[in-house]
């Protein structure tokens, strides 16, 4: 299994990204996933996840502000960002447990500032 994340940058506060996740390897449909952040010297933290079922879950410091989606025709995860604030600031990836491991994205930067 295999993900590539990309779709980070630079953005002012208040502005609005979206990452994608490209997942190949195995059946999309039947996969769960998930978006992690980490920002410099502070644990990775979870953000948003996605059951096989479309049924999405947020971080309470995510909610409302940010969307998490795929399209299984093009095999991608989605995370729709807005209302970035500083704090959102941090690398993301994206996550699926498949035959018992997890499965990471090489992580794509965001930076928000002014």
């Amino acid at each position: 299994v295999q993900l590539q994340a990309f779709g980070g940058g630079l953005v002012q506060p208040g502005g609005s990204l979206r990452l994608s996740c490209v997942v190949s390897g195995y059946i999309f449909r039947v996969m769960a996933l998930d978006w992690y952040r980490q920002a410099p010297g502070r644990e990775r933290e979870w953000v948003a996840g996605i059951a096989t079922n479309g049924r999405t879950n947020y971080a309470n410091s995510v909610k409302d502000r940010f969307s998490i989606s795929r399209d299984i025709a093009k095999n991608t995860l989605y995370l729709q960002m807005n209302n970035l604030k500083p704090e959102d600031a941090g690398v993301y990836y994206c996550k699926t447990n498949k035959f018992g491991r997890d499965f990471w994205g090489q992580g794509t930067q965001v930076t928000v500032s002014s």
